[in-house]
């Protein structure tokens, strides 16, 4: 805008004109509004303070707005770092809420009794009154034991699912940071979340993550877990009762664990959750096929007898690959040979149709495994063979599959031998065709199976006539590496020399068994060879 007045008009009227000024149109202003006489020099007006101000003002106002938005970032920063510190000592435990799948007892298989101590507590939970006005008080922790994959965490959800009470879950790694107090912190919060809402139950995972024996330490160190055992010895039975808190946890190393965690009035109750019989694993295989398509050849009893010694994740993962089997061969339902070959996945891993071996190669591996099944067949001590194979598998070239007959927990010594006798057939096999320059190392975890049978015989089982019913050696090693790391020699190098020597004994005297019974059936084991080579797989029913 510009501002003028014609010098020497009659009155001090100021005139303005929008910008930018038309210099045309000024001077036909000025002519025009020029009274006679007045001279054509413009004068304009003083500058004014207050406008200087202002653009001054005008041209910081970017940086002053800059500086208010970087301050308030900082402000907002600074709250959400107290936020964070706060948070980070709470506990990272989450509920199980009603939008979340649930599992209840009908989807666990093979462990009963597990499931009966556990229906206890969950009748106590719905029922609470009954047991109270008999006195009796329900266990304040249930401490689930077995290896991995039997179901300790699958049973805590059932659990969680039947008693229709809050149900907080956690891992043992979730309390422990680098920052000292923190779990300490955590348990304290977990505990408070638990009181809120009880009665409710809380289950933590993997217990031997931060339940571990207790100044174990190497240097005289303080360890972080330790605050951590105490406050949490302190929440589950300590100078204020949690009455309506039941603590659930599951591990596989109890016996890392604290013993002031298992004392009577924290852990009262033990549930052992262990690898399931045969009964359990043909439960828990109808559990797992009960939705896919199944063929009507399918044996589940046989296939139970199989899986000796899986888990019920085992067997998940058995039914899982018989499945995408089955569904890679355009099949329309999972056939008996799609869980057998299921099975040899998961115990021994995939057929390696990569590997070719040479023709000496392959017959030296049917010698091999043909002394093992001609041993495991003849021997009356031995386990009946199921199959065998010069396919390899994993890291073997070949292998015999035994079936037992029934479910066996204890070995007696003559058939600790006859398990010996019947490993060391292969070398023997070795030896009698291709002699004793020609044998290959193809025995060599069969050598240390037969070793180590022989050692846990003389030292652990005391079968030894020599040496007599002692146990010799103790294993132990420090609680925090949570394994056995050194064995203490509590005999003396007399008594070692003597324990090699009944070593040395029983694998010779394996050997030797095995060696008469293969040289007496030597035409069966070449026919067996001739037809392995030509089959290379033969199956028994």
């Amino acid at each position: 805008m510009l501002a003028y007045r014609l010098k020497g008009a009659a009155t001090n009227q100021w005139l303005r004109s929008f910008g930018p000024p038309d210099i045309e149109q000024l001077n036909t202003d000025i002519s025009t509004r020029r009274p006679p006489g007045s001279s054509l020099v413009p004068e304009y007006p003083p500058p004014s303070p207050a406008l200087d101000l202002l653009k001054h003002a005008a041209g910081a106002l970017p940086v002053i707005i800059l500086i208010l938005i970087l301050y308030a970032g900082f402000m907002r920063q600074m709250s959400a770092g107290n936020n964070q510190a706060m948070a980070f000592s709470r506990s990272r435990a989450r509920r199980l809420t009603d939008g979340m799948p649930r599992k209840t007892f009908d989807d666990v298989a093979g462990v009963a009794e597990a499931k009966e101590e556990l229906l206890e507590i969950v009748d106590f939970l719905r029922n609470a009154e009954r047991y109270k006005r008999l006195g009796a008080e329900i266990p304040k922790g249930v401490l689930l034991m077995g290896p991995p994959g039997c179901g300790k965490t699958l049973l805590a959800r059932a659990v969680a699912g039947e008693a229709e009470v809050p149900f907080f879950h956690i891992s043992g790694s979730d309390f422990v940071e680098m920052f000292v107090g923190v779990g300490a912190s955590r348990v304290r919060d977990l505990f408070d979340q638990a009181k809120a809402h009880r009665p409710c139950i809380v289950f933590i995972d993997e217990l031997d993550a931060v339940g571990r024996h207790r100044g174990a330490g190497l240097g005289g160190g303080h360890d972080e877990r330790e605050q951590t055992v105490n406050q949490l010895l302190v929440e589950m039975d300590g100078f204020e009762p949690n009455t309506g808190i039941i603590v659930m946890a599951a591990t596989n190393r109890p016996d890392i664990l604290d013993p002031a965690l298992l004392r009577p009035g924290r852990f009262d109750r033990r549930v052992v959750v262990d690898a399931p019989d045969v009964k359990g694993r043909r439960e828990v295989l109808e559990l797992y096929v009960k939705t896919k398509p199944i063929a009507e050849n399918v044996d589940l009893e046989v296939l139970a007898r199989q899986t000796a010694g899986l888990t019920g994740a085992d067997l998940y993962s058995v039914v899982n690959e018989a499945g995408i089997l089955a569904a890679r061969l355009n099949r329309t339902a999972i056939t008996m040979a799609d869980l057998e070959e299921a099975v040899e996945r998961v115990v021994s891993g995939r057929e390696r149709k990569s590997r070719v071996l040479l023709p000496a190669e392959r017959r030296s591996v049917a010698y091999h495994e043909a002394g093992h099944a001609i041993i495991g067949h003849f021997h009356p001590r031995c386990l009946p063979v199921h199959k065998i194979s010069i396919l390899p598998r994993g890291m073997a070239l070949g292998y015999v599959m035994s079936l037992p007959e029934e479910e066996r927990h204890n070995q007696t010594m003559a058939e600790l031998k006859a398990a010996m006798t019947q490993l060391l057939g292969g070398r023997v096999a070795e030896e009698l065709v291709f002699g004793e320059e020609e044998i290959t190392t193809g025995a060599q975890s069969d050598l240390q199976r037969v070793t180590e049978l022989a050692r846990a015989m003389v030292c652990e089982f005391g079968m030894s006539e020599e040496i007599g019913p002692r146990t010799l050696g103790r294993r132990h090693g420090p609680v925090f590496l949570g394994r056995e790391v050194m064995e203490d020699r509590d005999y003396s190098e007399e008594l070692a020399h003597a324990i090699d020597q009944e070593i040395e004994r029983l694998v010779a005297t394996a050997h030797g068994e095995a060696r008469a019974l293969l040289e007496v059936r030597r035409d069966q084991m070449d026919r067996l060879v001739e037809v392995l080579l030509a089959r290379e797989t033969i199956a028994g029913s």
